[in-house]
């Protein structure tokens, strides 16, 4: 197959999606088929063999590690002369409107993924009024689709519920051999001054969807308490409310943006993983963090609660209630037996999550929709050409 890719960000580690996207990507090519990536956010290929063509762009107001990018003639082109078999499209902008219109147009077969769970923002930047017409357009769009990958089951039921159909479940994997406890290190947590300290880390961005309100008031509650010697906190990451964080949480450690062997050291150095978002479709660091050997602690909205539930793997806490979180916290902590057993389940979960199996599951699915539409007679003149890979 020739796979048309439209991605908001491909920066190999920037985010959980685009994380997903670059595995995606490999799969693809490991299975032998061409790969091009649409972008406005782009880095190197390492050397892979997909191409990737930078839209044009200009850097989003408030998130300027994050870039707002256009669809242009250039870029209808570019598609004319790759000439796709299926478009995969991992965000329902402006620019994956353009790329959908182009598969219709074309006949071809498209497929999209609901990577972000867009509307569980709207009300962290006061705008719930908002929540029908954000509902409305996500329903137009993945309508127009064949099929809308989703990460979680509790995700699919949730977007059934909101009129959305053509549903498949395509889960995330984990590298193993990247995120693993044989990482840890004691110079990195010598460096923390975590030496006989239980470490509680978070990893993400640090913006207030991500419920790092919580994080902080955890943080004040175990500074108030017996364990407040024995326990540190490494906040790793960046966003634009590190300020903020830093002066609640002065002990806190702040390693910054992790990247490469980086952030799997300093999972694996860590001890317990507290992620309070209610605002994940899946939550790729929480299953970083299991497969690290770090017991989670997460919110019971949004999809992070799949993976301790399907693990018990650790505990999952009423959505923005920190004494709850706290008390979990606490109760790994004080009862080393306990913590002992969670880990455990957490690493034989991840075991069972290798990239290769989830998106080869994928694959399949995207190969029998080109196959299905050319059987159909509904391919376009271009997908008709002579000497299409397959």
């Amino acid at each position: 197959m020739k796979v048309a890719i439209y991605s908001a960000t491909y920066v190999k580690d920037k985010d959980g999606v685009a994380r997903t996207i670059y595995r995606l990507v490999s799969s693809f090519l490991d299975a032998g088929h061409e790969v091009v990536v649409w972008s406005p956010d782009v880095s190197g290929t390492d050397g892979r063999k997909e191409k990737i063509v930078a839209l044009p762009s200009v850097p989003i107001p408030l998130y300027p590690d994050y870039r707002l990018g256009f669809f242009s003639v250039s870029s209808q082109k570019e598609l004319d002369a790759f000439c796709p078999d299926i478009l995969y499209i991992s965000t329902p902008d402006l620019i994956g409107g353009r790329f959908l219109k182009y598969a219709e147009k074309q006949g071809l077969p498209v497929v999209s993924a609901y990577h972000t769970d867009f509307p569980s923002y709207l009300d962290y930047y006061r705008l719930g009024f908002a929540e029908g017409f954000v509902w409305s357009h996500l329903r137009r769009f993945y309508s127009a689709c064949d099929v809308l990958f989703v990460p979680t089951r509790e995700m699919k039921s949730r977007l059934e519920e909101k009129g959305i159909n053509r549903i498949d479940i395509w889960g995330r994997g984990i590298e193993r051999d990247l995120f693993n406890p044989d990482r840890r290190s004691h110079e990195l947590r010598d460096s923390w001054g975590a030496k006989g300290k239980t470490v509680i880390s978070y990893a993400g961005r640090f913006v207030w969807y991500k419920d790092i309100r919580v994080v902080m008031e955890v943080y004040k509650r175990f500074q108030k308490s017996d364990l407040s010697k024995e326990v540190l906190f490494v906040m790793i990451g960046s966003g634009p409310e590190e300020d903020t964080l830093r002066k609640e949480m002065p002990d806190a450690v702040f390693p910054g943006y992790l990247v490469g062997t980086a952030l799997p050291e300093a999972y694996a150095s860590s001890d317990i993983f507290l992620f309070p978002s209610t605002t994940e479709s899946f939550g790729n660091v929480v299953l970083e963090g299991l497969s690290s050997g770090l017991p989670g602690v997460v919110s019971n909205i949004g999809g992070c609660q799949e993976h301790i539930k399907r693990s018990d793997g650790g505990f999952i806490a009423e959505a923005g209630n920190h004494e709850q979180f706290f008390t979990c916290c606490e109760r790994l902590i004080r009862d080393p037996e306990l913590y002992k057993e969670k880990r455990q389940n957490g690493l034989a979960f991840a075991e069972t999550m290798s990239w290769s199996a989830i998106n080869g599951k994928m694959i399949d699915r995207c190969r029998e929709l080109v196959e299905g539409r050319k059987d159909s007679g509904q391919s376009s003149v271009s997908s008709k050409q002579s000497g299409r890979k397959q």
